[in-house]
């Protein structure tokens, strides 16, 4: 059979506001295909409870299981599925950091089983690598900001769910994973462990898993450079992951459930970064020389969860999640000025490396009723979440503290009504953000002038509203409209690092502690203030039977936004407080051609404008920190026997110029990449996935490295081949 490769690529031009899940199924009809795909169309983020795609009025991404293994056949990077699938989504970094990784241009909220990774009191965009990606079951994506998990997601929130037992008995399974690059210390390869046991009453699923990487090289060969912030290659990483649970009472209607998580990826040591020349267009590399007087970096995540469910609770259902979750990241070693001291070495002589810290603690709770006073489709679900969230960074190799301890507390009631009034939904919900920022005192270091600034406690009040309708127009049409509103801190440490004399003496300098300005102390840093974004969205879907498209417009604002530019003195980057506005579209397709072929597409347009300076009219463009190129992605499915199939799929990132003839121009040049997946169902030998990741071996610079600030001008990976194979026993 002949592929009309023409309707693959007519499919980017087409559009939908919630990416079609796709299905880890065997069946070969086209009509059982979409049937199986549409049984998993349920989310449980961004609305408390599980609910169905079509009656939520807004941008909704299911990743399905299919879809997270398709990528693992490519590579083991946290958050390449989302570069791939989410049209919102910017370009992996391909590296520890996720320095660059947005959604629709704003900070994404990440989750893992519901509970947030990491801390927005000091983001260290180390968020994206805390798990091992084979025990994700699927990804669920809400676009858009948004309040119904707290804090934290001014472009929407990415919760990573864990796999759940679906087979009677108990199942072990055995993982393997091999990929290389055939050059020098490329290899990468895997083991993993889990098992699962199910049975009337008592379900529980483990797994551990190791992983061991070497170099990365780029299309022409070149070893790619260890990142600033930290990389993934050169590492190793380990993850253990167990769940249990147990269902009782009449009619087993309750439940609960305990989870245990813990990850760790760790750097080797054996290279060190080389800096490149832009100019001659020579990207950073590494070199097999262990870097001096440094500790390796790491990312150290874990979490508990203990979770009670009862659904049947006074006509209605109740779920608690008690929670602690700790994380650890340390950072490569540098010498730029912002690490120096003369009264610990010579200037330019001190190298040193910090380390972020922080934990939470707390508790969800939501209760659904239905039916409410009677009135059918009509549905109430309120809770109140509560949470202490602890952060601190320091200079790890000289015992510094760089950013001071810093404590959150929230407590926040929250409701949300939808009803169900024949092909209509109605929603609309309110929470209320009551949190206190507690901050000790601190002296900021040398390089910043060695200001004392005194602690004290900040409080965040937030009114957070959204609502919405959809409207479905016969059994394949669905248009909706909304409008929600996002809360979150403005990475917070970065400002605290930062304050300084102010330089007005006559000479321009002030000795240490700037005796010549008046005290400062946390209340008076303008800021720290809170970062509110207010969403509007309208959008459409159809979905046929074998043909699926529709399309998604939005305008975020923000009178107190926040971006991020470079510091022309320290290459570093510094946060910029100004008005913001984002608008963009969002694009996804599908078609089915024949039982066996299956073409899918998406696209997106995201354009980002805020002031120079703190105010003035919104004229300067936002750049790629913050706002990805225009990015189309495509694939070609060819299930060629049950259980098997064969995937070539496509994403490019389009050129973009932006502020010509201002300050803060830029200009990025696109690139398009190929990849490869074969999977084969060996029937009682397990299954086999073959996988090229960049097919054609394409030479290019990442998007967010062709802006210049520290250490950052740096290839992508070029063709790297994969194996993998399953077995269950």
């Amino acid at each position: 059979m002949k592929t009309p490769l023409s309707a693959a690529i007519a499919l980017a031009l087409l559009t939908t506001f919630a990416q079609p899940v796709l299905a880890q199924d065997t069946a070969t009809s086209a009509e059982e295909r979409l049937d199986a795909e549409r049984l998993d169309e349920i989310v449980v983020t961004g609305t408390r409870s599980p609910k169905s795609v079509d009656k939520i009025p807004g941008a909704v991404t299911v990743v399905s299981e299919a879809e997270v293994q398709r990528t693992l056949a490519l590579t083991e990077d946290a958050t390449a599925v989302l570069a791939r699938t989410v049209p919102g989504y910017s370009e992996s970094s391909q590296s520890l950091s996720n320095a660059g990784e947005t959604l629709r241009g704003r900070t994404a909220l990440r989750l893992f089983d519901g509970i947030p990774q990491g801390s927005p009191l000091r983001e260290g965009n180390r968020q994206g690598t805390f798990t091992d990606m084979g025990i994700v079951g699927r990804i669920e994506v809400i676009n858009g900001p948004s309040a119904s998990e707290g804090i934290g997601a001014a472009g929407g929130i990415i919760n990573y769910l864990s796999k759940v037992p679906t087979e009677d008995g108990t199942v072990g399974t055995l993982s393997t994973r091999y990929s290389t690059q055939f050059e020098d210390d490329s290899e990468v390869w895997k083991v993993g462990l889990g098992w699962t046991h199910k049975n009337d009453r008592f379900d529980m699923i483990g797994a551990a898993s190791f992983l061991d990487r070497g170099i990365a090289y780029d299309g022409e060969d070149n070893t790619i450079g260890q990142n600033a912030s930290g990389s993934t290659n050169d590492s190793e990483a380990d993850n253990l992951f167990i769940k249990l649970g147990f269902n009782f009472g009449e009619d087993e209607m309750q439940r609960v459930e305990f989870s245990g998580a813990k990850f760790n990826i760790t750097g080797k040591g054996n290279y060190t970064w080389l800096e490149g020349n832009r100019e001659l267009g020579i990207p950073d590399q590494a070199v097999r020389i262990p870097p001096l007087g440094s500790k390796t970096e790491f990312n150290d995540f874990s979490q508990y969860v203990l979770r009670y469910m009862n659904n049947d609770l006074a006509g209605g259902e109740l779920r608690v999640d008690l929670y602690r979750a700790d994380q650890a990241m340390r950072y490569p070693t540098e010498n730029g000025s912002d690490r120096q001291d003369p009264d610990i070495a010579p200037i330019g002589d001190l190298i040193d490396q910090s380390e972020i810290f922080s934990k939470k603690n707390g508790v969800k709770t939501s209760y659904s009723y239905y039916d409410l006073f009677g009135a059918e489709g009509l549905e109430l679900r309120a809770g109140l979440d509560v949470v202490e969230d602890e952060a601190q960074q320091r200079l790890a190799l000289t015992n510094r503290i760089w950013v001071p301890p810093m404590n959150y507390e929230s407590k926040a009631p929250w409701f949300q009504l939808s009803w169900d009034i024949g092909n209509l939904t109605l929603s609309g919900g309110y929470r209320r953000e009551d949190g206190e920022l507690t901050v000790d005192d601190y002296t900021t270091t040398w390089f910043r002038d060695r200001r004392f600034v005194s602690g004290g406690t900040l409080d965040y009040k937030e009114d957070l509203f959204n609502f919405g309708g959809i409207y479905r127009i016969g059994e394949d049409w669905t248009v909706f409209a909304s409008y929600g509103e996002g809360f979150s801190l403005p990475n917070v440490g970065i400002p605290l690092r930062n304050i300084q004399c102010s330089n007005d003496s006559p000479d321009g300098t002030q000795p240490d502690g700037c005796p010549n300005d008046p005290p400062i102390g946390v209340d008076g840093i303008v800021d720290l203030q809170a970062l509110v974004v207010e969403n509007r969205e309208v959008g459409f879907n159809y979905r046929g039977e074998r043909f699926s498209f529709g399309a998604s417009h939005y305008i975020s604002e923000s009178d107190f936004g926040s971006s991020l530019v470079v510091d022309p003195e320290t290459e570093d980057f510094i946060l910029v407080r100004a008005p913001t506005e984002i608008k963009g579209y969002e694009a996804t397709a599908e078609m089915i051609l024949a039982d066996d072929w299956k073409v899918s597409a998406l696209y997106s347009r995201i354009r980002g404008l805020t002031t120079y300076g703190s105010t003035g009219p919104l004229i300067r463009e936002m750049g790629v920190n913050d706002i990805s190129p225009d990015k189309i992605g495509a694939s070609v499915d060819w299930r060629f026997a049950p259980g098997s199939n064969v995937v070539l799929g496509a994403t490019m990132l389009l050129d973009r110029d932006i502020n010509e003839g201002r300050g803060n121009e830029e200009h990025t040049t696109g690139y398009t990449l190929f990849d490869l997946t074969a999977n084969f169902d060996l029937n009682e030998y397990g299954r086999l996935q073959v996988g090229v990741e960049n097919l054609t071996n394409r030479y290019y610079i990442l998007s967010w490295a062709q802006i210049d600030f520290y250490r950052n001008y740096f290839a992508g990976r070029g063709r790297v081949f994969s194996v993998s194979h399953t077995i269950n026993f």
